[in-house]
């Protein structure tokens, strides 16, 4: 938490993260950024639900053990953050950010994944574009985002194929239909 007139504050320091939380295992740090999320239906326990069910999956995700940081941002932060890392001037849904050790670092008793960072705009707007439910897309977009940290990716089509079947597969334990249904049909 920064204090006013603190020299380090973040511009986008406006409550203290939440301390982490145990979601099956996988304990998860909320941070929220100046953002509106109102439109979405208790966002805090609607990603710790999702990270439970990830790591619920712990035969195919291996989750267990782990932490990771959730942020609730705005898709100017996200427009950012996505111009400096990837080099893409747009705001877009979800970035991961897995976590790298500094050279001759500890190891912790629990590893880091590393940060999800998740952009209300985008997300209510896909929702909105797609008719779902704006908190089952945003718990979706987590899933996504930690399955990322984890090393799972979609570069090529088995990749794709794989992460794809897992998210339907951790999503239908939250009673969310496959979001790559409509898209193989």
């Amino acid at each position: 938490m920064s204090v006013p007139g603190d020299s380090t504050a973040s511009p986008f320091d406006s409550e203290p993260p939440s301390e982490p939380e145990p979601s099956g295992d996988l304990r998860i740090c909320i941070v929220q950024e100046q953002a509106d999320w109102s439109g979405f239906n208790r966002p805090e326990e609607a990603i710790y639900a999702a990270a439970a069910a990830l790591a619920s999956h712990a035969e195919s995700v291996r989750a267990r053990g782990y932490e990771a940081g959730v942020v609730l941002a705005n898709d100017a932060m996200v427009r950012q953050l996505n111009a400096s890392y990837r080099g893409k001037d747009a705001a877009t849904n979800v970035l991961s950010f897995p976590f790298q050790a500094p050279p001759g670092g500890v190891p912790d008793d629990r590893p880091y994944l590393g940060d999800v960072v998740l952009a209300a705009e985008t997300i209510g707007r896909e929702a909105a574009e797609r008719g779902l439910e704006p908190t089952a897309h945003l718990q979706h977009l987590v899933v996504h985002g930690l399955l990322h940290l984890l090393g799972f990716d979609h570069a090529d089509d088995a990749e794709a194929e794989q992460m794809e079947h897992l998210e339907a597969e951790i999503l239908g334990t939250l009673g969310i239909a496959n979001p790559y249904a409509d898209l193989s049909a």
